[in-house]
């Protein structure tokens, strides 16, 4: 249970990173993205679920 709450606090400290280094170019990120077909979007967490998946196998 560690290992999933220390895995959780990397992955928030990596996506906040974004927003506080760079918030005009997540802003126009999110504006992008917010156009996107929902299909599109699927297909864009498919492949990093799968990438993510993939490296967690390869790690363990």
């Amino acid at each position: 249970m560690e290992l999933f709450w220390s895995s959780l606090a990397l992955v928030l400290l990596l996506e906040g990173v974004g927003p506080l280094l760079f918030p005009n170019q997540w802003q126009k990120y999110l504006q992008r993205l917010s156009v996107e077909s929902i299909a599109s979007l699927r297909q864009i967490g498919a492949v990093l679920c799968a990438a993510s998946l993939l490296i967690y196998m390869f790690l363990t």
